[in-house]
């Protein structure tokens, strides 16, 4: 069993030192800080910690001179906004991801954790069979199709385009693409285009040159120019505006960039993968999406499925998921319990996969048995299964006629269910009851006994 991940911290200023230390020591980290480079590497040992977060700035020597004291460390670089272009070179020098400073308490640890456990060589249960792709599980035939996929597309430099909701892993995708190919020693530049503001989503991606706007003193380079040799991974390239997409569409056709305010172009070579939730063929429709963009993206589309389409992998990735966060909390074996199985099964996880680790993770911290049972998940299952299955008969206009249920403006799932009972226990057996509602008849007797609900002494009229 892996001990608690230690991390060490390189910042001049104590007082971010300091809450960054608290922070992590309060999410099970095993923290170690040091004012300076040179500090850090007179007093510490930089190989045997899971990962170096430093400020790009300090005195001395850069943050950046830790790449090459610890090759074998990943190293997260801090920045201010203002200086957030210089992370660029950063990462070109090596450094595995960058976050500015103010940074949030979540996105900093969701940071870290990603970079850990994607540094952390996979248990061989992570494979899900013989694939070959690290860190992606599960069976079902439409992720052996994407495997397939997966395999093909890498070996080329043509540009993919991942579909898929929130949370199912299309950036794993584009790295699995990345890490496949033959560009795999270059590298991968990963852009969330929604989290960049519009105004300065096209800097952000092609660069300036000193004084083409208020605020331009120095001249930048643009992550797609950043990605020269390697590969560029736009994700949510849907919210791009149409002036971005132009540029784009240029470094497509002509292989080359422009900086704003600049009247040369620069040869580039960059294989692009894009990822979106949304649907582009409807968005180019309402000229929401240049076409000819969608064309240059789309040569190889690789359509991820909702975790709730997944079947059986669901529980596969579950269990992949508890050992992993067990391992990084220092938890010792953990397990499911038959119902918090049936819980995870069953839910239809809006959030897909993200979603799912999330939920075990919030359970493994508030365990205290290593049985995992599904009130630790957070999730109820039944309830929740109800209201989307009045919704979907609704949309499909499937409701039996003869159920005759409107339930009030606010009424809450349990009022909905106990009431739904109520009115139908007289002219409906449990069978019934239990399959109009979209649960087991073993699921409505426990809630019958949780909400004291009576069975009816009217035995209900069997058809025939």
């Amino acid at each position: 069993m892996k001990s608690t991940p230690k991390v060490l911290i390189v910042e001049d200023e104590s007082v971010i030192r300091y809450a960054l230390r608290r922070l992590l020591e309060r999410n099970q980290f095993k923290v170690s800080e040091a004012g300076s480079v040179a500090e850090a590497q007179a007093k510490q040992n930089l190989d045997e910690f899971d990962i170096i977060i430093s400020d790009l700035r300090l005195p001395g020597a850069p943050g950046t001179d830790l790449i090459k004291l610890a090759p074998a460390t990943p190293v997260l670089i801090m920045t201010s906004y203002a200086s957030l272009r210089s992370a660029v070179d950063a990462m070109k020098m090596g450094a595995v991801d960058y976050i500015a400073k103010p940074f949030d308490h979540n996105e900093m640890l969701g940071t870290i954790r990603r970079i850990i456990a994607s540094h952390t060589p996979p248990p061989v249960a992570a494979v899900g069979g013989s694939h070959g792709l690290p860190g992606m599980v599960g069976r079902s035939p439409a992720m052996q199709a994407i495997y397939s996929h997966i395999h093909k597309v890498a070996r080329t430099a043509t540009t993919a385009l991942i579909q898929g909701e929130s949370g199912t892993g299309k950036e794993l995708i584009a790295k699995a693409i990345h890490a496949l190919g033959p560009r795999r020693d270059q590298p991968l530049i990963s852009i969330n285009c929604a989290a960049i503001p519009e105004s300065l989503i096209e800097s952000e991606l092609f660069g300036h040159e000193k004084g083409a706007f208020t605020g331009a003193t120095a001249s930048r380079t643009g992550l797609v120019e950043a990605a020269d040799g390697g590969t560029l991974f736009l994700d949510e390239i849907g919210e791009l505006p149409l002036e971005a997409q132009a540029r784009l569409l240029r470094v497509l056709q002509e292989g080359e960039i422009r900086r704003i305010g600049s009247v040369e172009s620069k040869k580039v070579d960059v294989r692009l993968i894009s990822a979106t939730h949304r649907d582009l063929a409807r968005m180019v429709k309402e000229n929401r999406f240049r076409q000819d963009l969608y064309y240059r993206i789309n040569v190889v589309k690789i359509e991820l499925p909702p975790l709730r389409e997944r079947g059986s992998d669901i529980l596969e990735i579950a269990e992949h998921i508890l050992d992993k966060v067990a391992q990084r909390l220092g938890r010792s074996a953990l397990r499911f319990s038959p119902n918090a199985i049936q819980a995870i099964t069953t839910y239809g996880w809006p959030g897909n996969v993200r979603e799912l680790e999330n939920a075990i993770e919030r359970a493994v911290v508030l365990s205290e048995q290593p049985v995992i049972d599904h009130p630790l998940l957070g999730i109820d299952v039944e309830l929740i299964e109800v209201a989307e299955l009045r919704r979907q008969q609704e949309s499909k206009g499937t409701v039996p006629s003869k159920i005759a249920f409107e339930p009030q403006e606010g009424l809450s799932l349990e009022d909905y269910f106990q009431q739904f009972v109520l009115q139908h226990q007289d002219q409906m057996s449990e069978t019934e009851l239990a399959r109009k509602l979209g649960i087991s008849r073993k699921c409505l007797w426990e809630r019958r006994q949780r909400f004291s609900i009576p069975r009816s002494r009217t035995p209900a009229k069997r058809a025939g």
